[in-house]
């Protein structure tokens, strides 16, 4: 319902502009706690763009998230189309979390050394829903969890992650449902290990695009099973984008030394985005 209120110099309706308390906009929002959670360590003007663009990766996480976790539930509901809906969205979000790195992407050594102190121990390898994000991609890895122990409600979260089945392990489980040939051991997998491809995986998705190719007058990508490992491949690609993306940031900045945090920097980034997610997607373009 507006609550327009006329304005009699223009002649048109303006917007109300007074309310008890806060703006319902506020309430919703919560603007004033987003643009107060910045605390900048050093004088450098450089850190708050640095903090600030960091703080905006964590939301676009929490966000991808949660469609990705969406879209595992619709899979288990054998809800194929709002699985798909939910990964076309975390598409554009993947997008805008990949550009987010432009405002980094171009720091010299020497801008980045400015500010650099003021991370401490701080490295991204500890984001908690970065780490959820990882998780979900079949990523597993019980040791991620060890930096989380100081805050007991993330380190809870992290460990029921770390047992759920991932995003991939919902699409075996669909797939197999629908009559596919999945091989057992994938659907019997511990999930709680990396994901690890399946050479009988990788002939269901073979087997699904051949037969695509095959029907006559059926547009591309008209079958259920290939639109939805269309669907994976597109996340797959944007979160290898983002891997690399991250690389070349970090490469750029500080070169081959340590990372902060002790992590490896570079060398730990280069093996990151050396890994394919779902990996039987690519593989099986080769046989088709």
């Amino acid at each position: 319902m507006s609550h327009d209120v006329e304005d009699p110099a223009a002649g048109t309706q303006a917007p109300e502009l007074d309310f008890e308390g806060t703006t319902p906009y506020e309430d919703y929002v919560q603007a004033d706690v987003l643009t107060h959670l910045q605390h900048p360590l050093s004088e450098d003007p450089g850190e708050m763009v640095f903090l600030v663009t960091t703080q905006v990766m964590e939301l676009w996480f929490t966000v991808i998230v949660h469609e990705w976790e969406t879209a595992a539930k619709s899979l288990r509901e054998d809800d194929l189309p709002g699985a798909l809906a939910a990964l076309k969205r975390s598409v554009y979000e993947l997008q805008s979390l990949n550009a987010s790195w432009e405002p980094l992407a171009h720091l010299t050594p020497a801008q980045f050394n400015s500010y650099r102190s003021a991370l401490g121990e701080g490295s991204g390898f500890q984001s908690a829903m970065y780490r959820r994000m990882e998780f979900l991609l079949g990523e597993k890895s019980a040791s991620m969890l060890v930096p989380h122990r100081g805050a007991p409600r993330v380190h809870a979260e992290l460990e029921k992650a770390l047992h759920q089945p991932g995003l991939y392990d919902e699409v075996l489980g669909y797939l197999a449902r629908r009559g596919e040939a999945v091989p057992r051991e994938a659907l019997t997998r511990d999930v709680s290990q990396p994901y690890r491809p399946y050479p009988g995986v990788e002939a269901v998705w073979t087997d699904a695009y051949a037969r695509e190719a095959e029907e006559s007058g059926a547009p591309v990508g008209g079958g259920d099973v290939v639109r939805l490992g269309e669907a994976l491949t597109e996340v797959a690609e944007l979160v290898w984008r983002w891997r690399n993306d991250h690389l070349v940031a970090t490469r750029r900045a500080m070169g081959s030394k340590v990372g902060t945090g002790g992590s490896a920097g570079v060398a730990w980034l280069e093996k990151r985005a050396a890994k394919n997610v779902f990996p039987e997607l690519w593989t099986a373009r080769s046989h088709v």
